[in-house]
């Protein structure tokens, strides 16, 4: 058996890779999005077009998922501060580290979706909302992540 400071070490860890796990598809996603965007601006400017703003608005759908990582490290903090329940450490961790890795996964792909949707917008000046509800269909999996991770973290 650990120790009871180890113990809660190791939940503060799994507190932290939420978290940085979290922000970490947040910056991809954002990037990936950001690139598209300028790309999408820089041929408004050569064709005389006005940039679009809405793009700005697209670039940043991504980073909500890091407020998710948070969550989670918050609620994780909050057993790891119980003495009486460090011995589910591993659960701690566990939440964690695959929550933080679900969370960045759903930030990572949305990127992606967002990139395509600076794309298509700047093309077609039309659909913008229609690209936030599937950008949003992309983050309720990280919702749903978290959500999940919160219910497992409160049955100990």
């Amino acid at each position: 058996m650990l120790e009871p400071t180890t113990q809660q070490a190791l939940m503060k860890a799994g507190a932290f890779c939420a978290l940085g796990f979290a922000a970490m598809g947040s910056a991809y996603g954002c990037g990936v999005a950001a690139a598209s965007a300028i790309g999408q601006w820089k041929k408004c400017y050569l064709q005389g077009k006005p940039a679009p703003f809405q793009l700005a608005i697209l670039t940043g759908v991504p980073m909500s998922q890091t407020i998710y990582g948070f969550i989670l490290l918050n609620q994780i903090l909050g057993k790891a501060a119980d003495a009486a329940v460090t011995y589910n450490w591993p659960v701690a961790l566990a939440m964690g580290i695959v929550g933080g890795i679900g969370i960045a996964m759903s930030a990572a792909y949305q990127g992606r979706a967002a990139a395509g949707a600076c794309d298509a917008y700047a093309e077609s000046g039309m659909g913008f909302a229609y690209y936030l509800i599937a950008l949003g269909v992309v983050e309720t999996i990280a919702i749903f992540v978290m959500a999940f991770a919160l219910l497992v973290l409160s049955k100990f």
